[in-house]
């Protein structure tokens, strides 16, 4: 019988993990699953790991109680419990018909923009962003209500495909966000910091989407016309309908801000509101249990997504990768400003062909250690570190800043998911749209992407403002 662990005794770990990881990448560009190629990768090499110190046999039943340990012990975390009820609130929203009511009262009051009904579909996204936190239903959700008001107005049918694939976008940074608590989950930092630091940094992207749209719309007057018409008095009708969404907002931000409930709270709460207004808007039965079963489906796919790659962050952390990586970093001779802006850059290449969320859980057990270090370490004083920022600080702001680079692949193909979602729901309404039409209309955000990034990386004090009021 071959002796295992004599055969692997001469094998450097840290080797084997790069050859693992790389094996990794490639079985997802052949179409497996994140997660279940992270937890094949990550099962085999904690296989590897335990029996070159424990033999065969040992090895495997250890590696195997590993990985069977890690679904329960992260499923039970209690920060967790918050991403099912803030998608619950959007599908509440949706399916109670309550962001019809948002994106009217937007027209009304910015459609005389030129472009002004695609501005308003952004600001529309933004205000539902603040109640939902998945970027694929608020893609979902807009293209069935805003596309076709688009069109019959004479917006290029790509623009108006591409407004609501970007703007589903800003639920990954506008709280509650889904993408943002698994972030702090991974990193280990406070859910609530993080969720009020996207609130500035989500606003400002918002402008800076509408400033690009009324940009162009002035440029091509065909682009996308404003729409005209509408009293004083007609305005004023349209904001009661707005009313639910809002109070949803001013509860979770206010209550997590104020320290009067924890976020799981407030967004347990928010779920709870949202219910009560539907309910007494007249929504039935069988909106309801759509509601609760994509909620279902989409929670089922996030943590299935977040227990495949924990197994493999478990192995990473025994190869002792991240630290190598992050010593790495530390010891490049050059500005840290230059090393970010490198990791960065492999960001926008990773989200070419990933989705933002297994993107995300894949790279920071590497790049957040990598970045802390880049700031001076994880006990450094603001004061004596590279930023100028100190350790949390330095993780709330990458934070924002990695979760903005995540919103890229969302409309970046030829794996852009949003803009998979919009052409599939145009397709599905009888809009003749493909999916090559909708990424050429979202490419011009990309833009608009890069530029709110290098604001908020020159301009730290826009993330860290208001969690430093806590």
């Amino acid at each position: 019988m071959i002796d295992v662990k004599a055969l692997l005794a001469g094998v450097d770990m840290f080797e084997m993990s790069l050859w693992l990881s790389g094996a990794m990448v490639v079985l997802i560009f052949l179409g497996m699953r994140v997660a279940f190629a992270a937890a094949l990768t990550g099962f085999v090499g904690l296989a590897l790991f335990f029996m070159q110190k424990q033999g065969f046999e040992k090895g495997l039943i250890t590696a195997m109680k590993l990985v069977g340990q890690i679904p329960h012990s992260k499923s039970t975390t209690y920060a967790l419990s918050l991403i099912p009820t803030f998608i619950l609130i959007g599908y509440l929203a949706y399916h109670a018909g309550l962001t019809r009511y948002l994106f009217e009262a937007a027209k009304r009051w910015i459609g005389w923009l030129p472009g002004g009904l695609a501005v308003a579909t952004v600001f529309a996204t933004a205000g539902f962003a603040a109640v939902s936190g998945a970027s694929v239903a608020t893609s979902a959700v807009f293209a069935r209500i805003a596309i076709p008001e688009m069109l019959r107005e004479g917006y290029d049918r790509r623009f108006a495909a591409g407004v609501v694939a970007a703007g589903g976008t800003l639920a990954s940074l506008i709280p509650p966000s889904a993408i943002l608590v698994i972030y702090a989950i991974i990193v280990e930092q406070s859910v609530g910091k993080l969720l009020l630091a996207g609130f500035v940094p989500g606003a400002v992207s918002a402008l800076i989407y509408a400033a690009l749209i009324t940009g162009l719309a002035l440029f091509r007057k065909n682009l996308g016309p404003p729409v005209k018409g509408f009293s004083w008095a007609d305005r004023f009708r349209a904001l009661p309908g707005t009313t639910p969404i809002l109070l949803v907002v001013f509860i979770i931000i206010y209550s997590v801000y104020f320290g009067w409930a924890t976020p799981t709270e407030a967004g347990a709460l928010g779920a709870f509101i949202v219910l009560l207004m539907a309910v007494w808007q007249g929504m039935r039965w069988k909106n309801l249990s759509s509601a609760l079963m994509e909620s279902a489906k989409l929670t089922a796919m996030i943590f299935t997504m977040i227990w495949g790659v924990l197994i493999y962050v478990r192995y990473l952390g025994f190869a002792d990768l991240p630290d190598a990586f992050a010593a790495w970093v530390a010891g490049l001779h050059q500005p840290p400003l230059v090393t970010l802006f490198m990791i960065l850059g492999a960001y926008v290449v990773l989200g070419m062909f990933m989705d933002a969320i297994g993107m995300l859980i894949l790279t920071l057990p590497v790049t957040f250690p990598a970045v802390i270090a880049l700031n001076g370490g994880p006990d450094v004083t603001a004061e004596a570190s590279a930023l100028g920022m100190s350790a949390e600080e330095c993780a709330i702001w990458f934070g924002i800043i990695v979760v903005k680079m995540a919103e890229l692949c969302l409309i970046t193909p030829p794996i852009g998911l949003n803009c998979f979602v919009v052409a599939g729901v145009c397709q599905d309404s009888g809009m003749r749209m493909s999916v090559q039409d909708v990424f050429r209309g979202a490419s011009p955000f990309f833009i608009a992407d890069v530029v709110t990034v290098l604001v908020l990386i020159a301009f730290p004090g826009i993330v860290l403002w208001l969690p430093s009021l806590i």
